[in-house]
């Protein structure tokens, strides 16, 4: 029998004790290099991902990711989880030993560890904010750093193919020329006391944007595979909004909700034409329309097969009014208020054709429309496109891509077309992985796997390695919670086959 089938077999006390049969110098190691990151395939693990939850990272994650034939784990960490009482220059040694716990996982299951700040000190995307700013304040500079050269210490001479530091998560709100000054002190301060120690940065505008300027430090970059970010988010609890995403499908129509007068000059002659959704509508009984941003005033239009049915004189100003936030554009000398407020109009069953125009005034956008039926609603997200043609779109209720139906869709292209910034830093010289990626539980599970398998397919045509977000939970292949999987019982876990399988397949 071979070892991946004997690996199969074993029952999880024996791989406990054995650890899958084989010993750290039996694991191929991957080769990897600031220049070239090896196709890495894993997840990320959150046992110190926030303070609130600090937690041993746990043995049996390791033996279950070698068992199931993966060789990375991410570990995400709060700088907060090894310190003592609030005071960010004095250290836990039990903390601290809890990851060198997960460092020895690593090395005896064949498991590459990458060591992530997901909150260092001065820096975070989550909340609450940091006290002081790592960007600007040098005293968040020097102890960042300190912590950096720490973890540098203690795991001086650990191989690179076993070992990986990653400095911050998502990097934001920071120029690039600011970040490489910020960063290189602390990367001078992990080599003293590990000089060949593999680095990883995370890129900017929360890993979307790699910095050309960091292959003279010698790191390697880190993107995401959040994209399209209402796909992979939807109805997160963390994401302001969420909550009103549409419900998503991939492929996935894209669509422009932004409306101008048709005689607003310097736009083009498809700019100026209305918004139009093609029927028939036999179940539905309402147009729902979510007005975002008003400029000046906006008169909107809505026609069903060429009759008005619907008009409404939208005026900005100063003060309250149906707006949610006034905006005053003093270069233009008028307001532009956002509104962000749903408005409804019905719709006769026998409609063929809806049309939504602005016929005076200014311009304004359109965040979403919806068709209202009596088993709810189908939601469309629209961009707000300057100078594009408004969506024209058909409405077909039983397709399996989706109500909405589009000759302009977000598929592969567009997903192949955002790799473009990151294969050029590779051809510079730089190394390139997926730091983190997928769907939350809440995104319909056939959904979430046809985009899952075509971002995938990219990457490993790409040569680039990844790791889910995460192996247990909302966005993993163990007790992710979604309502729409038959799971399998296995080792005390729910487990997502279908997931899995597509996973191994790449």
């Amino acid at each position: 029998m071979s070892r991946a089938r004997l690996a199969l077999a074993l029952p999880l006390s024996a791989l406990l004790v054995c650890g899958v049969g084989c010993q750290a110098a039996e694991v191929q190691w991957l080769p990897a290099s600031p220049a070239k990151l090896p196709r890495w395939r894993g997840f990320n693990l959150l046992e110190k991902f926030m303070v609130h939850s600090n937690k041993p990272f746990v043995e049996k994650d390791f033996v279950l990711l070698q068992r199931l034939g993966f060789n990375f784990v991410r570990l995400p960490m709060d700088y907060r989880c090894w310190i003592v009482g609030g005071d960010w220059e004095r250290f836990n040694e039990k903390a601290l030993a809890e990851i060198d716990q997960a460092v020895a996982y690593g090395a005896r299951y064949g498991i590459h560890i990458m060591l992530n700040f997901h909150r260092a000190p001065g820096y975070t995307v989550a909340n609450p904010p940091e006290a002081k700013k790592l960007w600007t304040d040098p005293d968040a500079q020097r102890v960042c750093a300190l912590h950096w050269a720490t973890f540098a210490r203690r795991y001086r001479g650990i191989p690179n193919t076993r070992l990986s530091f990653n400095l911050f998560n998502e990097p934001a709100g920071v120029e690039p020329a600011r970040y490489v000054a910020v960063v290189r002190p602390i990367v001078e301060a992990i080599r003293r006391e590990d000089p060949d120690r593999l680095i990883v940065s995370d890129g900017l505008q929360w890993g979307r944007e790699p910095v050309p300027a960091l292959l003279e430090l010698k790191l390697a970059q880190a993107t995401r595979g959040y994209e399209p970010f209402q796909l992979t988010h939807y109805k997160a609890s963390w994401v302001g909004g969420a909550d009103r995403f549409p419900l998503p499908t991939w492929p996935r129509v894209v669509a422009s909700g932004l409306l101008v007068n048709p005689t607003k000059p310097d736009m083009s002659e498809g700019a100026r034409r209305p918004l139009v959704l093609t029927g028939p509508f036999p179940a539905v009984k309402a147009l729902r329309l979510r007005v975002g941003t008003v400029s000046g005033k906006a008169t909107l239009v809505v026609k069903a097969d060429g009759a008005e049915v619907w008009r409404k004189e939208f005026v900005c100003g100063p003060g309250e009014g149906e707006w949610k936030e006034v905006k005053f554009q003093a270069q233009w000398n008028l307001y532009q208020n956002v509104y962000d407020r749903d408005y409804e109009t019905p719709v006769a069953p026998e409609a063929k054709k809806l049309e939504v125009a602005v016929v005076a005034g200014d311009w304004l956008n359109l965040t979403q429309l919806s068709l209202v039926r009596a088993d709810g609603e189908h939601k469309l997200a629209l961009s707000n496109d300057w100078n594009r043609q408004p969506a024209e779109l058909g409405y077909q209720p039983g397709a399996a891509t989706g109500p909405f139906q589009s000759r302009q869709v977000q598929d592969n292209s567009a997903l192949r077309r955002a790799l473009d910034p990151w294969q050029a830093w590779e051809r510079s010289g730089g190394g390139v992985m997926v730091g983190e990626w997928g769907s939350y539980n809440q995104t319909p599970h056939d959904v979430t796997l046809r985009w899952m398998e075509d971002c995938l397919k990219l990457w490993r045509e790409a040569g680039w390695g990844w790791a889910l977000w995460n192996f247990r939970g909302s966005f993993g292949v163990l007790d992710s919670g979604r309502k729409d999987v038959a799971y399998e019982d296995f080792e005390g876990h729910k487990l997502d086959r279908k997931m899995l399988d597509l996973l191994q397949r790449y």
